[in-house]
């Protein structure tokens, strides 16, 4: 297995580092993940290539690109999933009785995500997986829909809370996925549910992090650093 030093992030806009502007109420790059504190203490070199809006159909096409173009690394770290659940919440609020599906449906989600994983592997880069920090359905809701018609889409929805609901499964898919391909995960979700008031750690739109949720991302990777470092460490005495 090789040293792992230099790692290429691909995900949305949770590693972007996109927050909520106060002033004006817009979303802006305010990213205050410490990937300098990562770099410095475990000899890492780390370029983000997170992009806003990134689905995991369209990461599997830019990481397709970057793999055939500029691939330098022996690590991907990738955070997909939290624009996937997402619907389409203008259609919904028109026709709440019509069938909805999430951007990417469940099933081609796990699909594809599988095969960046096999893609990975067979340049021998080691895929590294997030799970997704959980949301305040209720800030979600009256933050996405609140120019819409919100009884047609609670009419679809059934409750705000089945917004929560929705998203935890597609985060227990990824963890599902790195446990079949044998791929080391970040668990960012559970990083956040240490916290008993989740709220404060999310901007006002109820699921990017803050300035104060972006350090517990920090702290979860660090963690995540640490224990893989021990892990790999461990193979090398027991092989030697």
């Amino acid at each position: 297995m090789s040293v792992i030093k230099k790692i290429a992030v691909f995900g949305d806009s949770i590693l972007k580092g996109i927050q909520i502007n106060k002033k004006n109420q817009r979303y802006h790059v305010d990213n205050n993940i410490d990937a300098e504190l990562l770099s410095r203490r475990f000899g890492l070199e780390i370029k983000n290539h997170s992009k806003f809006g990134l689905t995991v159909t369209k990461g599997a096409k830019m990481l397709e690109k970057f793999l055939k173009s500029e691939a330098d690394c022996e690590a991907v770290v990738m955070d997909f999933g939290g624009n996937d659940c997402d619907f389409d919440w203008r259609k919904v609020a028109e026709n709440p009785g019509a069938e909805h599906l999430p951007n990417t449906p469940l099933s081609v989600f796990e699909e594809v995500y599988s095969k960046i994983i096999a893609r990975l592997k067979s340049l021998d880069i080691t895929p590294i997986l997030t799970t997704l920090p959980p949301l305040d359905p209720q800030r979600f809701f009256d933050w996405f829909c609140k120019s819409l018609n919100k009884d047609n889409i609670l009419n679809f929805l059934g409750s705000v809370t089945a917004i929560y609901r929705f998203q935890e499964n597609y985060s227990r898919v990824i963890e599902k996925i790195a446990m079949t391909a044998g791929a080391p995960l970040v668990d960012l979700r559970g990083a956040f549910l240490k916290h008993r008031k989740i709220e404060h750690l999310l901007c006002e739109d109820g699921t990017h992090p803050n300035t104060a949720g972006q350090a517990v991302i920090t702290s979860a990777f660090f963690e995540f650093c640490e224990s893989f470092s021990l892990q790999r460490s461990n193979m090398r005495l027991f092989r030697a």
